[in-house]
């Protein structure tokens, strides 16, 4: 009895003791005294409420907005674990994210640098992040994105194929085809099989660990993303043994790493990445390469089907590239390279949308902003969101309008994808994979959305809760009259003789898919039309 009671007593202390550390590492900072806001209840803060706002309609805006009007522009807070300064402006934005003078490092959420890993890209500082971003800019850039086009533009259509009359979660088959495509360039993934779903499985679950509450217990998603990142790395284990020892080497980002620092003999040199570093770093690539083009095309869809001109338009830009295409042929790189429009709806839906609400950033040395002193080792958070919905930047702020980017936008007032030395490394991929889906998307369907729900899951990238369910039906359920007569007159150059209208007319299964990026199916359907029109 006496053993069971001491046993307690010892438990007890050490919850005691625990509670007390725990208050003690969250008491606030004496420095922080001059700076307005609220760090919340001892030890959890605001992390609740940031949490709860995190996933409401307006996402972290809400958190954000409410905060500033009580506040100022400047607040501070206590949320998931740490001390922040919230802040926003385009004088923030500058400083922050050009890091100059070394002001400020990256700064994940503890949650993110545990699952990531010390090695990764987003931690690193200095010479080790140069190299690092370096390696992996080159099969990023444009000149290294050549080799994957033809593969992005098969696993767009393939997945185009499987939407015609039925329901589609948008944000599911978004994240599909772009995991598909980042899983490929890294790592040769085939799009299908086993492997595929073991991989796309787990890498969900270690996406959404991110924003969750720094409590590595059982059951939490915090431990299941870890666990789920191991998983992973067992994964890439076995094929990072298999590229080292030659057994199968493939072209691609993990070959180039691999093959970069291989002697002429064989033999790897001493700057070779090690198995941590490449681990860490694919993962990184990943959740960089999907989550934030997933949320962008999901959103630059939901914002179609809710400005129909502004659909109208894109479409028309995409039946243009169509028209003046030789027969026969498909979109080409130059093609998806010069769509002047729909790079402008992309950045308006990275606008409207915020999908990176906040950047956030470390104090690597005292310094000055807005008349607030910052002190070194304290996180910062830019706000995004306040930024691009700033009306005297974007009058009308809440219009989702393409316009806004026909003229060169203010410095550090678009950071859609970041600014600075940290800026996005994947934003060509992500601007290459929106361009051909949207492309075969806009040429062969028209869709409605099946709810009328706005909330935001809580995720540090903005993604739609529901999903974003559409009906889709096929382009040649509309009326024939609403594909113009010059766009008609254009596609037929290529047939002008009387016999190649003739051969054109027999030929209608294909003529449809050749022209407008349909199938076969609805080429037939359509081509009656097309042939009426003919033989006026």
């Amino acid at each position: 009895m006496e053993l069971i009671n001491l046993l307690l007593s010892l438990i007890l202390s050490v919850l005691l003791l625990s509670v007390l550390f725990l208050l003690y590492q969250t008491r606030s900072p004496k420095a922080m005294e001059g700076i307005p806001g609220s760090l919340g209840w001892p030890i959890v803060g605001e992390s609740f409420s940031f949490l709860s706002d995190f996933s409401s309609p307006s996402g972290i805006f809400s958190f954000m907005i409410k905060r500033q009007k009580r506040y100022g522009m400047v607040f501070k807070s206590f949320v998931l674990g740490r001390f922040t300064i919230f802040m926003t402006g385009r004088e923030a934005s500058k400083i922050l994210l050009t890091g100059k003078d070394g002001l400020v490092s990256l700064n994940l959420f503890y949650t993110g640098q545990q699952v990531l890993g010390p090695t990764s890209l987003l931690q690193t500082t200095g010479e080790a992040h140069k190299r690092l971003r370096r390696l992996i800019g080159e099969p990023l850039s444009i000149d290294g994105l050549k080799k994957y086009f033809h593969f992005i533009n098969t696993q767009a259509m393939q997945t185009l194929d499987q939407w015609e009359g039925r329901k589609v979660l948008v944000l599911e088959e978004a994240s599909t085809f772009t995991l598909k495509v980042i899983g490929h360039m890294i790592m040769s993934l085939e799009p299908s099989g086993e492997e595929q779903e073991k991989f796309r499985s787990n890498f969900k679950i270690i996406s959404s660990s991110f924003a969750s509450l720094p409590f590595k217990l059982p059951g939490t998603a915090f431990h299941r993303g870890i666990k789920a990142r191991d998983r992973m790395y067992e994964m890439l284990d076995s094929t990072i043994l298999r590229r080292r020892s030659g057994q199968d080497f493939q072209q691609d980002f993990l070959g180039s790493l691999v093959m970069k620092h291989r002697k002429e003999d064989g033999e790897e040199d001493e700057n070779k990445l090690t198995d941590k570093q490449l681990k860490d770093n694919i993962l990184t690539l990943l959740v960089a390469g999907h989550d934030t083009t997933t949320a962008a095309l999901t959103w630059l869809i939901k914002f179609l089907a809710e400005n129909p001109i502004v659909l109208e338009k894109l479409r028309e830009e995409h039946r243009q590239i169509v028209a003046g295409r030789k027969i026969g042929t498909d979109l080409t790189w130059a093609e998806a390279n010069n769509m002047p429009y729909t790079f402008k709806v992309i950045s308006e839906t990275l606008r409207r949308a915020t999908i990176l609400p906040w950047f956030s950033r470390k104090a690597s040395q005292d310094f000055e902003i807005d008349g607030y002193k910052i002190k070194k080792g304290w996180s910062v958070n830019l706000d995004v969101v306040s930024i691009h919905h700033d009306p005297e930047v974007f009058p009308d702020p809440e219009k989702f309008d393409p316009s806004r980017f026909d003229e060169p936008v203010k410095p550090f007032s678009f950071l859609g994808f970041g600014s600075g030395p940290r800026m996005c490394p994947g934003m060509n991929l992500a601007k290459l994979e929106i361009c051909v889906f949207i492309h075969h998307l806009v040429n062969r369907y028209k869709w409605r959305p099946l709810e009328n729900e706005n909330s935001v899951q809580p995720t540090l990238v903005r993604m739609p809760k529901n999903k974003y369910p559409i009906m889709v039906e096929s382009l040649s359920s509309f009326s024939l009259p609403n594909l113009t007569l010059s766009l008609l007159r254009s596609s037929f150059r290529h047939h002008r003789s009387t016999s190649d209208v003739k051969s054109f007319q027999l030929n209608r299964s294909v003529c449809e898919a050749e022209l407008f990026g349909l199938s076969s199916a609805e080429g037939r359907r359509t081509c009656n039309g097309v042939n009426t029109i003919l033989s006026l």
